[in-house]
């Protein structure tokens, strides 16, 4: 089997509309229609809407309190409008960021899932992104299990990396299968 990778000079919502091309074309070669996508704002999810209205978009946020105690980052009406138009918004605890963030802000250190979250950083902020969120929507229920899915990330703002996996559940995280990096920032940072 042959296949190519797309690789971006640089990380961030530059390679939004190029990452999402690549990620449709390549899902529509596979037949996939399941798509996770992270959204801070609600632009990747809105953006990738656009380019499939029919497919199953599932859009995860920072969770609450991220950024600002009691806060999410995506406005009501942002989601209320997403939700409107099909696409199913989920907001959750990050998967890599749970007690072991707790600790580390409180205590120091790295915990393991914080280990795991910057080893999978070598290949860059999106792919540790794409990884994390595929798992939240697989422990929600929100996207079938034993499916192909592709899943977005991106680099601070914007998508740049898109991943074709089979996701498990967190408690099956060593289970987890990256069958295909569509695209990339060359560099991780």
């Amino acid at each position: 089997m042959k296949g190519s990778i797309y690789y971006w000079e640089k990380t961030g919502r530059t390679n939004t509309v190029r990452t999402l091309t690549h990620a449709l074309g390549r899902a529509n070669e596979l037949g996939i229609k399941h798509f996770v996508i992270a959204t801070c704002s609600g632009y990747t999810a809105k953006k990738l809407l656009q380019k499939a209205p029919k497919s199953n978009i599932i859009a995860v946020t920072h969770q609450a309190g991220f950024y600002k105690p009691g806060q999410c980052e995506l406005s009501k009406k942002t989601r209320d409008w997403l939700t409107n138009q099909g696409v199913v918004v989920y907001t959750g605890t990050h998967f890599f960021g749970t007690i072991g963030r707790a600790v580390r802000i409180k205590y120091g250190g790295l915990e393991i899932d914080e280990l795991i979250a910057n080893t999978l950083r070598i290949f860059g902020q999106g792919l540790k992104v794409a990884v994390e969120i595929a798992i939240m929507a697989a422990d929600a229920g929100l996207i079938p299990h034993e499916q192909e899915i592709v899943s977005i990330g991106g680099t601070g703002t914007g998508a740049d990396t898109a991943i074709i996996c089979l996701p498990r559940h967190g408690k099956d995280f060593f289970a987890f299968e990256i069958r295909e990096i569509i695209c990339k920032p060359r560099r991780p940072k």
